[in-house]
């Protein structure tokens, strides 16, 4: 198949997108197909080729997947654009993308994954994996995420939500608390505070980055995920953070955490984990794949928040969920291509 694996974009999590699209790539062309990287934010010139056509025949550059500490700022990346072209779409990509057979979203954070990018593609006919624009956008808002979750009786951190120019509300549920951008991920702009002159500097700082910010309360346990793959529920895996919490740092460095899969935990608590995982895949509207966060406090299960685009860097959660049960990291990109493919055939 021809495929463009779509990566980049001007996300603060570009860096992030940019390993994960590297590796799908290099993974799908050992699979024999003809897939080439495009940067959403950048396009291609197509200088090299005669046609778009010649383009997937393009020998990938060699990438050894790694990532940069930096958190890229909007400024920082609209630097990256050497002309005055506007908009999301780099040049060319548009059309680039309806060549091929289908587009594997490498995004992440809030431009690729919050069902705007999603809806461009069904306006235009061009197929992608992942979920529809809808549930992207739901899955992406932390705060319409967890009024979802309230409704259908799925136990989620309590939280409040405050607009840039309002003032804080006042927290039911007290200090210490988690601040985080409503739309983002990767831990980006996401701090813990444990006084009323931390909350307010985190709250700052979070707007950084979006407009309206979660504070949610802070939970002693132990963080996991589980994947869903088709239909097929991984391994949930266990995330063990030796120094600090699960930020950015941890997420893509070496020797930040370490992962078991699958958790020693109670039967119980894994099967109802696994359960849920299914359940609020459902409630979100998630579908192809995706992944859901948890923590467990030795009580209850709490659910976190899904991922519609989950990562696919070296060290994501959700290959090596794959991995536990003997899926390759080729044949995972390939199972969510031809699952995506099934289901619009139907």
């Amino acid at each position: 198949m021809k495929i463009v694996v779509l990566a980049g974009g001007r996300s603060p999590e570009r860096n992030v997108s940019l390993s994960s699209g590297a590796k799908i790539t290099a993974a799908l062309r050992k699979k024999g197909h003809a897939a080439v990287l495009i940067d959403l934010f950048l396009g291609d010139a197509l200088s090299d080729v005669a046609t778009i056509d010649e383009l997937f025949q393009r020998q990938p550059v060699n990438n050894d997947y790694a990532i940069s500490t930096e958190i890229l700022t909007n400024a920082a990346i609209d630097a990256l654009r050497t002309t005055d072209r506007s908009g999301l779409f780099g040049p060319h990509v548009l059309e680039i993308c309806a060549a091929a057979d289908i587009v594997f979203l490498a995004l992440h954070g809030e431009d690729g994954e919050n069902g705007k990018l999603q809806a461009t593609f069904d306006l235009f006919g061009i197929r992608y994996t992942g979920s529809g624009a809808l549930a992207s956008g739901i899955a992406m808002d932390k705060q319409l995420t967890k009024e979802l979750l309230l409704q259908h009786n799925i136990q989620t951190p309590g939280y409040a939500v405050v607009k840039k120019g309002e003032p804080l509300p006042t927290l039911t549920f007290g200090l210490p608390a988690i601040v985080k951008p409503v739309n983002g991920g990767s831990s980006i702009g996401m701090q813990i505070v444990h006084t009323s002159m931390e909350l307010e500097q985190a709250v700052v700082a979070a707007f950084q980055f979006d407009s309206k910010v979660v504070i949610e309360a802070y939970i002693t346990g132990r963080e996991f995920s589980v994947g869903i793959v088709n239909g097929q529920v991984l391994p949930a895996i266990e995330i063990i953070v030796d120094q600090g919490w699960y930020d950015y740092l941890h997420k893509y460095q070496t020797n930040g955490a370490t992962y078991q899969t699958p958790p020693q935990i109670p039967v119980a608590v894994y099967e109802d984990m696994q359960a849920l995982a299914v359940t609020t895949m459902a409630v979100l509207g998630l579908t192809n794949y995706g992944r859901i966060d948890f923590l467990w406090d030795q009580q209850a299960l709490y659910v976190l928040e899904g991922n519609s685009l989950p990562g696919m860097t070296p060290h994501s959660l959700l290959p090596q969920e794959a991995a536990a049960v003997g899926i390759s990291y080729p044949e995972l990109c390939e199972q969510i291509i031809y699952g995506k493919l099934a289901l619009l055939a139907d």
